[in-house]
């Protein structure tokens, strides 16, 4: 029913919907990739594209992918983005996975689902064990990452948050 895909120009009217929805809550937009910053739609698939690549490591980051969880209508549900692999930011605090479900789709297990999907991507990497990390205080996330097998390595304390990081091995 529910898939991972990656960013297409069909998927406009859907990315439309979605990104307004998050933009009138006011919350901050999860994963930071999937945020409009008033670009149109081709010129975010082509900076998507170009996150893919080397390019990347001049502005200080690593390659990543990002993509949206779909069902069969093309509606999008969330978007996740994998890390290629980690820098030291990364390692402290980002992790390899981040992901974020719409707001008016939360708590349906549809996190679960999403970054469960995620893990076959992961393995294409060739990434064994990735780090997923959440906010102390967001209980729904780290209940997610539980459910997909995290185990909590420790907890990281930032100048606004505990981020808490968690290992999970990828069979």
């Amino acid at each position: 029913m529910f898939q991972l895909t990656e960013p297409s120009i069909e998927l406009e009217k859907s990315y439309k919907d979605y990104i307004n929805e998050w933009e009138a809550t006011g919350e901050e937009i999860v994963p930071t990739a999937a945020k409009r910053d008033g670009k149109s739609f081709v010129e975010l698939i082509k900076e998507w594209e170009a996150q893919k690549t080397d390019q990347v490591y001049e502005r200080g980051w690593v390659p990543a992918s990002l993509y949206f969880l779909i069902d069969e209508n093309k509606k999008i549900y969330g978007a996740l983005q994998i890390r290629h692999e980690l820098n030291q930011s990364l390692l402290n605090m980002g992790g390899h996975i981040g992901y974020g479900i719409r707001p008016s789709e939360r708590r349906k297990g549809l996190a679960t689902q999403m970054l469960s999907l995620s893990f076959e991507r992961v393995k294409k990497l060739g990434i064994e064990k990735v780090l997923v990390t959440c906010d102390k205080n967001n209980i729904g996330s780290a209940k997610t990452i539980i459910k997909n097998g995290g185990v909590l390595e420790n907890e990281v304390e930032g100048e606004d948050r505990i981020t808490q990081r968690y290992w999970i091995k990828i069979d």
